[in-house]
């Protein structure tokens, strides 16, 4: 795959949350994002910026959305939209972020590329995935399914 520098610093995700406290307490405290930033201009205005640590943006067609969602045991339609995020230890992140009033909708499952992922309904409204990488990326790009567009 060809790497081009990117003009892009960061990818921001912003959610709109009925609930402020609630999303910015399951997002910081809950599942350990830092917060860099919060901003209000007086009133209700109010918003955190969570780091998030390394961003990437999954451009994934029907189909494949289709497949994950069956490598996950989801069993529900999901939304065009979703959230991932890498933690060291999915089972007690789903736990906790269960715990924290989040709705599981596929428990920790270990999909066909090695990682341990599992899905949740969460706070603003969004679904999440908590995945745990258990091979390191040499290791997966070895498995069966693994090419790119350029070497197809």
């Amino acid at each position: 795959m060809t790497q081009n520098p990117s003009r892009v610093r960061q990818l921001r995700v912003i959610v709109e949350a009925d609930d402020y406290d609630a999303a910015v307490t399951f997002y910081r405290d809950v599942l350990g994002m830092s917060e860099l930033a919060a901003y209000a201009e007086g009133g209700d205005d109010r918003v955190s910026i969570l780091d998030a640590g390394r961003a990437t943006l999954e451009i994934a067609n029907p189909v494949h959305k289709a497949a994950i969602d069956r490598a996950e045991g989801v069993t529900e339609a999901s939304p065009r939209l979703r959230l991932a995020f890498e933690v060291d230890d999915s089972t007690q992140v789903t736990d906790d972020l269960d715990a924290a009033g989040a709705r599981v909708v596929a428990p920790p499952t270990l999909t066909p590329w090695r990682s341990l992922n599992a899905r949740l309904s969460a706070p603003a409204g969004l679904q999440i995935t908590v995945f745990q990488e258990t091979v390191d990326a040499a290791e997966r790009a070895s498995l069966p399914g693994f090419d790119t567009d350029e070497t197809r």
